[in-house]
């Protein structure tokens, strides 16, 4: 598996795996947009050609958000997800980030023990961020010691 940024060429099969995850996907469009947006850092993972998922933030100036993290769900479980989690973490660390952090959906496991085990740490909750289902979403935050 090799994490590689995002370009026009994976944006297409990124759109049905937004439409696989997301109760509010991403477009195509929208993700080819973000292949020029100097703010923006999506990368996607690949293996053989396949495209396996992607994960995109937006830095400004020392701080990086996170917008999302998906995986396809024939290569979850393998390992992807903190891949592309740890690629974010790496590239908001080489910007002089002071911290990284992203929204997740308080019924996804999963994600949260990968968060956990990256070192990430709950920071507050959004209530009623998601809809189709209406859910909270934690806030986690991974902070950088200068």
């Amino acid at each position: 598996m090799e994490i590689v940024p995002m370009t026009a060429a994976h944006t297409a099969r990124l759109a049905v795996l937004e439409r696989l995850c997301f109760s509010e996907p991403w477009s195509e469009k929208a993700l080819l947009e973000e292949t020029e947006n100097p703010t923006a850092c999506f990368l996607t993972a690949v293996e053989n050609g396949e495209v396996l998922g992607y994960a995109g933030m937006h830095i400004v100036l020392s701080e990086s958000y996170v917008d999302n993290i998906a995986v396809f769900p024939e290569y979850r479980g393998r390992g992807v997800g903190r891949a592309l989690t740890q690629a974010l973490i790496d590239r908001a660390k080489a910007e002089n980030g002071a911290f990284i952090t992203l929204e997740v959906r308080a019924s996804n496991v999963p994600a949260i023990a990968l968060y956990t085990a990256l070192g990430f740490q709950k920071a507050g909750v959004r209530r009623n961020f998601y809809t189709a289902p209406r859910e909270d979403a934690w806030i986690f935050t991974l902070s950088f010691e200068s």
